[in-house]
This record gives structure tokens, C-alpha cells and sequence, in this order.
């Protein structure tokens, strides 16, 4: 239950389509003057170091992140995820990655009313991004809580301010993630109709990961709201044996399904998504997809 470590994929090829969606849509949301809340059901250890024995063990990060650091004319969405990353690296250096508690924090504006929950079952994760987080000294705003984000979510859905963001983004180590990712959106969708759900997935080849899209889609259609669907593909998922030996073939693609997405979002995406298809491609099967409706 608690093998997963994030610390080993931080800053790889899906972090920066989940991080790039993620920042276009909090610059939509905190535009309007209304306080937002912001709920991350799966929030690891917060930050990461690109040159720790994790990161240096998977090298997911080089062929994420890194191939955008000196990149040119990147487009505005990826620049500013770019911008967003840099912000932790003083003076040029490339070794901090921000996970989504970090880069939400640093989205969030400085007035003492918007409000982010983090949730963390792993007990050393969660010891390290309670650290991390006292360092920030952002008072009230935020809170770390050491339990089942799929559970927890529920007590501060409807927010008091009406507004609200929900990322959900679990390892899907376990077989029953896919299914609680879709019972806990179904049910915050029922407290929280007009709640904004974000929800990372794998793309491999296992029924409940093909069908997570699909039935993501069928909940949005059913209650009527508007949704948007993006996927980047880096490589097949398909490795010979002769070229990797025993080495695992590592994550082909993923994809962030978001309901109630900003109107903004799609515009976006349909310009960073072909460049993110050609700067993170590991062979000649990397694309990308972008669909919506609503």
C-alpha cells in the first residue's frame, strides 16, 4: 500500500502535462475575486531534488522536464509552467521540482483567503511534506492531513466560498484506485456540482485505465456539464525485450481529464500539446489528443 514514492517519477514526461493543465487552469480560476479552495487528494512529498538517488535511479526527469530547460519559443502555457518551475531554482540551477502542493501555493494569491488541503497516506511522505511546508509559513492556508484523500475530500465539499478545485492523482498501484477515483467524482460532483475536477490517469494497457476516460465523460455528459480530455503520448507501449533486457518499460503516455474546466483551457492546450508531443518524444509513436464537449 505505501511502496509508491513519487520522488522516483517527479518532473517526468506526465508531470509536465499534469503541471502545465494544472497552472492554466489555476491562472483562469484565481482571476476572479471570489476566495477558492483548492483539495489534492494525493499530494506526496510536496517538493523533489531532480539530483537525489530517486530521481537519479529512474532518469524519468531527463526526458521530462530537463528537455525543456533552454528550449525556445515554447509556447505560453508551457513557458509559464516553465516559469513556474524555475521559480524554485535560484540562480539558474535545475535540481528543485515543485509537485502540485508547491506549484498550487505558488498560484494562490497572497491574501489569507484562499485555501489548500493536502492529503498524504504515506507517513514518511507526509513527514516530509509537513516539513516542507512550515518552511513556506503560509499560516491558515494551508493544510496537511495524513489520510485517505478519497475519503477526506468530502468534509470541505460544498466550500464555504462556493468555489473550489479538486486534483486527484493517485498511483493507481492499486486496482481499486480507478474505481475510487470514479465513485469520489460522482459523489463530489453530487455535493459540489460546480466544483472544477481534475483527474490524472496512466495510459497502459489495462481495461480500467482505457476505460477511465470514457466513463469520466459519461458522469460529466450525465449531470451536464462541459469536460476536456488531454493526453500525451512520449513512446510506444510496446518494448522488444532486446532493447530494454530486464528493465521495465516505464509509463508510455498519460492523460487529465478535467470537468468543468476553465473555457479557456482548450485553446491552451491545443497549442502546448503538439509541442510537448515533439519536445518529450521518445520514438516515433508520440502524439497527443485533445477532445472536449459540454
Amino acid at each position: 500500500m505505501f511502496s509508491y514514492r513519487h520522488a522516483f517519477h517527479a518532473g517526468n514526461h506526465a508531470d509536465v502535462l499534469k503541471h502545465t493543465v494544472l497552472i492554466a487552469t489555476l491562472q483562469h480560476l484565481t482571476q476572479k475575486d471570489t476566495a477558492l479552495t483548492v483539495l489534492d487528494t494525493h499530494a506526496g512529498a510536496g517538493l523533489y531534488r531532480l539530483d537525489s538517488e530517486f530521481s537519479e535511479t529512474s532518469g524519468e526527469a531527463a526526458d521530462g522536464i530537463q528537455r525543456l530547460f533552454g528550449a525556445k519559443d515554447l509556447t505560453p502555457a508551457l513557458q509559464d509552467y516553465l516559469d513556474v518551475v524555475q521559480s524554485f531554482n535560484a540562480g539558474g540551477s535545475h535540481k528543485i521540482y515543485p509537485g502540485s502542493p508547491f506549484i498550487v501555493q505558488h498560484m494562490l494569491r497572497e491574501r489569507d483567503r484562499d485555501r489548500l488541503k493536502l492529503f498524504e497516506l504515506h507517513p514518511t511522505d507526509t513527514r516530509t511534506l509537513k516539513a516542507n511546508i512550515a518552511q513556506l509559513d503560509a499560516g491558515r492556508q494551508i493544510a496537511v492531513l495524513q489520510e485517505d484523500g478519497f475519503e477526506g475530500v468530502k468534509k470541505f465539499l460544498p466550500p464555504p466560498n462556493k468555489r473550489a478545485l479538486l486534483l486527484c492523482d493517485p498511483s493507481y498501484e492499486l486496482k481499486n484506485d480507478y474505481a475510487r477515483v470514479l465513485d469520489m467524482i460522482e459523489d463530489s460532483m453530487r455535493r459540489f456540482p460546480t466544483g472544477v475536477y481534475a483527474v490524472w490517469y496512466p495510459i497502459i494497457p489495462r481495461p480500467e485505465a482505457h476505460d477511465m476516460p470514457r466513463r469520466l465523460k459519461s458522469l460529466a455528459m450525465k449531470a451536464g456539464k462541459s469536460w476536456l480530455h488531454a493526453s500525451l503520448t512520449v513512446k510506444s507501449s510496446k518494448v522488444s525485450s532486446a532493447a530494454t533486457g530486464s528493465q521495465r518499460p516505464g509509463l508510455p503516455a498519460s492523460g487529465m481529464f478535467l470537468i468543468n474546466p476553465p473555457h479557456t483551457l482548450k485553446a491552451s492546450m491545443q497549442k502546448a500539446l503538439p509541442q510537448m508531443a515533439e519536445l518529450l518524444a521518445q520514438d516515433r509513436n508520440a502524439t497527443h489528443a485533445l477532445e472536449s464537449g459540454g
